[in-house]
């Protein structure tokens, strides 16, 4: 039986799973990312978690990893990752594969994270979707007929590095006042005081200044998707990310901005979702890519 592990690297946590060929998880391990997270210790960390989930690597036939950053074309180098340290053009396929012994390749989490959706989560019914992540930074993904769109050098898709503030905030991109700068949890941190999950139990518990500002994160969210919206058309966008935890308080702001701001010809059908796969997107979606890349070598 085909096995293989999809790594979901965060910058707070390095999430794994063992997936059988139908998507099926057989078992999941977290550990936490180095601090800070150069990439030599990163490496050593991911290598350890692989070991401890699957010490004889029996039936592992491919590992996937997702890393928050563009990949290569070919899969194989993690040109960079926003938001950990050192790490430009880091070949992390090479790396797993030469400490390992199995075939891998590294993709985008924000992809795999949408791969994941796509395959076996709220997008699996769409052939035009995106996917925002909304975590420590803020991902994406684009479906386009169906296929992962990740343009001529495979660095398509970063919707949360998008400007939406000239004068705003600086991104580690090199932007200033991406929309990652208004929506992420580092975002949300400096807006506040307080963590995302702080802000959503406040906004469960009916906390006033807590559902003003999830309402107006909805409003920066809708604002953001408007232009995605305009040159994509989707069907669907879907909501996922550790944030999207809050979901119920900030949609329906976003909902709202969308429709006013978006022609009706250009969000024909159009919704608006939350992810289905929660915490389990990221790595449902590598073991995706770890299964797609043993079917181009068949």
């Amino acid at each position: 039986m085909t096995e293989v592990i999809g790594i979901d690297l965060g910058g707070t946590a390095i999430k794994l799973g063992r997936f059988t060929e139908d998507g099926t998880c057989l078992q999941s391990l977290t550990v936490p990312t180095p601090k800070p997270a150069y990439p030599d210790e990163t490496i050593d960390m991911m290598v350890y978690a692989i070991e401890k989930l699957a010490p004889s690597m029996v039936n592992i036939s491919a590992i996937g990893i997702g890393t928050p950053g563009p990949a290569d074309i070919t899969g194989r180098i993690a040109r960079i990752a926003i938001n950990l340290e050192g790490w430009i053009d880091i070949p992390v396929a090479t790396l797993i594969q030469s400490r390992t012994g199995i075939p891998a390749v590294v993709g985008n989490d924000g992809n795999c994270a949408g791969l994941g959706e796509n395959w076996l989560g709220a997008g699996r019914n769409y052939r035009n979707s995106i996917l925002l992540t909304l975590g420590t930074g803020v991902g994406g993904a684009v479906f386009i007929n169906n296929e992962l769109f990740t343009g001529h050098a495979g660095s398509a898709g970063e919707l949360g590095l998008i400007s939406f503030d000239p004068d705003g905030h600086p991104c580690n991109s090199g932007n200033h006042g991406s929309l990652e700068q208004f929506l992420s949890g580092q975002a949300i941190r400096r807006m506040t005081g307080k963590e995302p999950q702080e802000m959503g139990e406040l906004a469960a518990a009916g906390d006033r200044s807590a559902l003003e500002f999830w309402d107006n994160y909805g409003r920066n969210l809708g604002i953001g998707l408007t232009s995605i919206i305009y040159i994509l058309t989707p069907e669907v966008a879907i909501i996922g990310g550790g944030i999207s935890a809050s979901a119920q308080y900030f949609i329906p702001a976003a909902q709202r901005e969308i429709e006013r701001r978006v022609m009706e010809t250009s969000r024909l059908k159009f919704k608006l979702i939350p992810a289905q796969l929660g915490n389990q997107a990221g790595i449902t979606g590598a073991a995706k890519l770890a299964l797609e890349m043993l079917k181009r070598k068949k």
